[in-house]
């Protein structure tokens, strides 16, 4: 087996662990030749990749991957479907499955109520509308390909080095207000283990990568300053805090997210809501990374 992630940055990185192992090969891309260092150290072939332009050193490796993993965002386009588009097939003779790393903002706006994969989608930011098209290139690309083609739609990222308690530390952590608003979160670590679990199965289509608890922001922040016994930042109105646009428009969407098709299929989260692993990142003393 050859695991190839594009884009193997912090979820990248989780499902390059998750797949590692005997008789395993994994590799993956980066921008930067200082980031090709880091994944090195954590036991991953390192390949640039600018988004442009396949070098012969990768079109190389890419002749045996079995496993493909796209987690670069789609910009204008998806800059790998762009380069496969023509000649996929003579690039990835011996490909298995695909697995392409989406988002919950695809569904857009559902003022808080409950959606799955079934439900239609309609994406409010540009970026998720790219999302949603690069999603479709993926899942056509698999019809043609005649390999299962799994789009993973994940919610809030966290884990060690990225998370409240960071935030707490830093002095960025924000206790935002915004009636009735809720998000659902993931682990990155149960991200890494769902893109395993569906790849073993031989699993495509669409499923959502999320936790069992959406809730309101503040909660998270006020738990984690409860666990690192601190106070917790003073509450701020939503409407006149201030924002990126990028940030507020986060919370321009209010929606609950099932997972129940993933677990239907056998996965079991070990990171279920975000109580139980903030305590478990607490306690284990690897939250900052």
């Amino acid at each position: 087996m050859h695991v190839m992630i594009f884009g193997c940055g912090f979820s990248g990185t989780a499902i390059a662990k998750a797949f590692a192992g005997d008789g395993v090969r994994v590799s993956g891309t980066t921008r930067s030749a200082e980031k090709m260092e880091a994944l090195r150290r954590a036991g991953i072939e390192a390949f640039l990749f600018d988004g442009g332009t396949l070098e012969e050193q990768l079109v190389r490796a890419l002749a045996n991957v079995t496993h493909l993993v796209q987690s670069i965002a789609p910009g204008k386009a998806d800059p790998l479907l762009r380069l496969l588009d023509k000649d996929g097939a003579s690039l990835l003779p011996r490909l298995e499955w695909i697995g392409y790393l989406s988002t919950v903002g695809v569904y857009g706006d559902h003022k808080g109520a409950w959606v799955d994969e079934e439900i239609p989608c309609v994406p409010v930011s540009g970026r998720s509308k790219e999302r949603l098209e690069a999603e479709e290139g993926w899942l056509a690309m698999g019809a043609r390909r005649g390999v299962p083609a799994a789009v993973l739609r994940l919610s809030g990222i966290y884990g060690p080095g990225r998370n409240a308690f960071c935030n707490l530390e830093k002095g960025t952590a924000r206790r935002l207000i915004k009636k009735d608003q809720v998000f659902n979160r993931i682990r990155v670590e149960d991200i890494g283990a769902a893109a395993r679990f569906l790849s073993e199965r031989g699993l495509g289509g669409i499923y959502n990568v999320t936790d069992d608890q959406p809730g309101p922001p503040q909660d998270v922040i006020v738990e984690a300053a409860r666990l690192m016994g601190v106070e917790p930042p003073p509450e701020q109105a939503f409407e006149t805090a201030e924002l990126t646009p990028m940030a507020r428009s986060f919370y321009g969407e209010n929606k609950r997210v099932s997972n129940a098709k993933l677990k239907a299929a056998g996965f079991r989260f070990s990171f279920p809501n975000y109580s139980m692993s903030l305590a478990q990142l607490w306690q284990d003393g690897r939250w900052r990374g």
